[in-house]
């Protein structure tokens, strides 16, 4: 593969690790050679590097999978997961996990995990989840100016942002990427 493969999430080794293109600029200057302008993120660190590629310059492609499990409950400080359809159950540590995403890992929750040599060094939650409110004050009466919010907890133990009218007991769907509250949902 060569660089005028290169496209966005395309998964390439670089310097012994695996990393996926975030984004990518074809640039064919006046005079001499065009050349590919590529951010990477390390798939293992998370580091973001900007890299430039001559054309036509050889790339190696990630041997990384990707698959699609359940999660089933944490161990210690590892999380693990399980593939529904073989029953294999695979150990994540805590560390591959930011707290944003511990913060909305609910059971039964399928979520994409990269593996790199049999070891698991990512995981992406869905966009959105559907979370019930454990815990939240009731809104004050008069307090009706807009986009007014309060503090409610939810069944992972997280707190996030509501609008007043959300009380104890309902269900809400939640940005995962920014904890931000999104809608109402009626689950009866």
């Amino acid at each position: 593969m060569d660089t005028s493969d290169i496209r966005k999430n395309l998964k390439i080794m670089l310097d012994g690790s695996p990393y996926t293109v975030v984004d990518f600029q074809f640039v064919k200057p006046g005079k001499g050679q065009a050349f590919t302008r590529v951010k990477i993120r390390n798939l293992a660190t998370g580091a973001v590097l900007e890299r430039t590629f001559k054309s036509g310059e050889k790339l190696e492609p990630a041997d990384v999978e990707e698959r699609k499990l359940q999660y089933i409950y944490p161990e210690g400080d590892a999380y693990v997961f399980m593939d529904s359809a073989t029953g294999d159950q695979v150990y994540v540590s805590g560390d591959k996990l930011d707290e944003q995403d511990k913060n909305f890992l609910l059971e039964n929750l399928d979520v994409d995990i990269v593996l790199w040599n049999g070891n698991a060094i990512g995981v992406t939650l869905p966009a959105h989840v559907v979370v019930q409110i454990t815990h939240s004050d009731p809104g004050v009466k008069g307090d009706t100016a807009s986009n007014v919010t309060k503090p409610a907890t939810i069944s992972t133990g997280a707190q996030i942002q509501v609008p007043l009218f959300i009380s104890e007991g309902e269900w809400v769907k939640v940005d995962t990427r920014t904890g931000d509250y999104l809608e109402r949902v009626n689950r009866r």
